[in-house]
This record gives C-alpha cells, structure tokens and sequence, in this order.
C-alpha cells in the first residue's frame, strides 16, 4: 500500500501484520471444505499527516457485502435498544417531525429506520446486501439494495431525494473510497441537514488491545482528528461528538455544511482533539505499545486453552462474528481447542468459521453438550451473552474472555 486512502500521503512500511487471514464474514458451507479458501495480509499501516491507520484492499467492497453478507443488526437486544435510544434523542434534540426525510446508508437489516417508521417520519435504507436488504423490506422498511457512492448520491438528488438527516453506524471504517463516500453524503444533504456517524473510536482500540476488530472488511481505524480532517476536506464541519460504549469504545459525530449549517460548534469537539493528543494519537508510543500487547493477548489465551485441554475439559464458543475470526486466525485455534461455537443468526448456523472450520450451531446446542467453559467472542456484548448464558452454572461451567486480557469468569 503506497498512499493513504483518506490525504493521500505516502505510507510506510506496516507497523503490524497479523500474516493471512480469510475474509471474516466469508462463512463456509459444508461442501466449501473441500474447496480451496483464498487468504489475504492483513498488515496495518499508519498514515503520518492524517493519523489514519488501514488495510491494504484485497477483495472489492462490493463482493465483501455481497448477497451472501451474514451479518444482521437486529441479533443483539443490546444494539437495538440502543438503536431505539438514539431515534428518540434525536427527535426530541432536532424536533424531528414527518416533514423530515431520513437516509441511511449501510441499512442493514432494518433495524435502525423501524424505530423512524413508528414515527411516521420518511425515511428510506441503502443497503448492499441483498439478504439483509430484502429482511429490512420484509420489515416494511423501504430500502435500495445498492452500494452507496457520489454516482448513487447524484441519482437520488435527481429523483429529489435529498436528505434533511443522513445517518451511517458503523460503516465509514467498511468503504475503500473514503473520499468519495463523505463527498456523496454532502451532496445529498440538504444545506441545513445533518449527519450522524458511529464508528469504534482508534483510540479505544489501542488502549484496550481490541486487535480482533481489523479485518478485511475494516479498511479503515478512525480517530477523530482522521475524521474531522476528512470531512473538513469535504466543506463538512463536525459540530458535536460524544464517546459511546457500543463496540468497545464508539464515537459519534454530528456533522453539517460548513457554509450553509445552523448548529453551534460545540466544545465536545476541541476537547476530544484534546484527549487524543494528550493520549499519544499522534505519537508512535501508543502505536508501539499496542503492537506488543497484541502477542502477549496471544500467547496467554494459547497458555490459558493449553492448560484447560490438559485437564480433558471442554470448550465451546459462543458467537460467530468478524472479530471472532480474527482471534481465532491470528492465534492459530482450531477444533483442537474449540469443539463448536453458537449464534443466534439463524444464516450463520449449520456453517463453518472461515480459517479456523470450527462449526456454528445454533445456541440450545449448549445446554446439551454442556461445555466446561464458554468462550464468548463477541465480547463487547458479554454481559447480554453471560445474561442468556447464566444456566452453565448449574453444571460448573465458566466463561472465558479473551480481550482486553484473558480472563476465566
């Protein structure tokens, strides 16, 4: 990777590289076992000027998210409530009312625009994945089951749909084409209209060794100074920003026309700009650390599985995310660790982690093969899953956390 993907400054050489990984969310069938699987480098590279940490792009965007994408939002209570939470703040915040048209890009399953529709107010989904796009119609949710550019953003404002409120969780840190997407939202936004974006907060991630969260699917690492600069760069000012806990650490930007906008600049923004400084963003100490915290996270989870399969105990997974499949990779565990793991996303169950070919089953499974330890990968939704889990007690069984360091519960 020669040139950063958001200024365009030259790149270094990696400063960590987790060696070849497959795609996370590339899920295998039974049959695809016997099929070759196609791997990848995933090396993490830091932009000097504008502090964005990457991923070189190996698998276009477009085929990542394809009809075959298993990721679907409404599988976490946690996330909804969320999701639910956010609607109603921001209705009561702005005085949204039905005069108001909602765009969301990367619109999933529906899950977040469902909340808008209990509202009556107009809104409308841009999704890629024609699984998740169609349940989000099943829903009632009016969705374009599309990949969002600046080519995209000028079709709509030609069939006059213009946008009083973007909203985009979790979606800047999936597009290669940094540029293009931010110039696609501000031309689709009305002159007085809002973004908000959520996007896992760098900062967060160096802090508490959240390695597992750079995959393929992740290009980008975004701080929010990497973030205020881009937008910027697009006559986009950032005038509110809060830190959220959903996925380890998240930020939250609110983000109008520069010239045209009508929000107070609030001070939330200088003194986050603050925090990162005073942090190390910009600084190769920070970046160093978590490199060497990285291993050690690797060799006492290996030290941990190691010493619980000497005793003859069993293991089994809970969760099949993206994440999970980093973990699982970069430390070598397979089936000789972990029987099988469960979720509850009904496409997910009956196939097979991608690398590892640790099989996923569906949740009861648990309480029948009842495992001394449950592995719960998605962790930064672990209270919700020890809360759905608690019956393992009766037999003993434990949970085990990996990250930010191993810990048996």
């Amino acid at each position: 990777m020669n040139n950063c993907r958001s200024c365009n400054a030259s790149l270094g050489e990696p400063f960590l590289s987790f060696g070849t990984s497959p795609l996370s969310n590339s899920y295998l069938s039974k049959k695809q076992l016997q099929q070759f699987e196609p791997t990848y480098p995933l090396d993490l590279y830091l932009c000097e000027r504008c502090y964005l940490m990457q991923l070189d792009v190996f698998e276009s965007a477009q085929k990542i998210f394809s009809h075959e994408y298993a990721y679907f939002s409404s599988c976490s209570d946690s996330w909804l409530q969320h999701c639910k939470s956010y609607v109603e703040m921001m209705c009561e915040r702005f005085a949204i009312t039905p005069e108001w048209f909602v765009v969301e890009i990367a619109s999933n399953d529906g899950y977040l625009l469902q909340f808008f529709k209990e509202k009556g107010i107009p809104h409308l989904g841009i999704e890629p994945a024609l699984q998740t796009a169609f349940a989000a119609v099943k829903k009632g949710i009016p969705t374009e089951a599309e990949y969002f550019t600046l080519e995209f953003a000028e079709k709509m404002i030609r069939n006059r749909q213009s946008a009083n409120l973007i909203i985009g969780n979790n979606v800047l840190a999936h597009n290669p084409n940094l540029n293009d997407f931010v110039e696609g939202m501000k031309q689709l936004l009305k002159p007085e209209g809002i973004i908000t974006m959520e996007f896992p907060h760098v900062l967060k991630m160096l802090e508490n060794v959240e390695f597992d969260t750079i995959y393929h699917e992740h290009f980008s690492y975004l701080s929010f100074y990497s973030v205020k600069t881009l937008f910027e760069k697009h006559c986009l000012s950032i005038f509110d920003v809060e830190e959220l806990p959903t996925h380890g650490g998240s930020l939250r930007i609110y983000a109008q026309h520069t010239n045209t906008g009508k929000q107070a600049v609030l001070k939330s923004v200088n003194d986050l700009i603050e925090k990162e400084r005073i942090n190390g963003i910009f600084s190769t100490e920070l970046y160093t650390r978590f490199s060497e915290n990285v291993k050690r996270v690797k060799r006492d989870l290996l030290s941990t599985l190691i010493e619980i399969k000497r005793q003859n105990k069993k293991i089994a997974g809970y969760g099949a995310p993206a994440k999970g499949n980093t973990l699982l990779n970069y430390c070598g565990i397979r089936t000789d660790f972990i029987d099988f793991t469960v979720d509850r996303n009904p496409m997910k169950q009956g196939k097979f982690l991608p690398g590892s070919r640790i099989p996923i089953y569906e949740p009861d499974v648990i309480f029948k093969a009842k495992p001394d330890y449950l592995f719960i990968l998605p962790w930064n939704i672990k209270t919700e899953v020890m809360q759905q889990m608690k019956e393992i007690k009766s037999w003993g069984g434990k949970f085990l956390i990996a990250i930010p360091e191993v810990e048996i519960i």
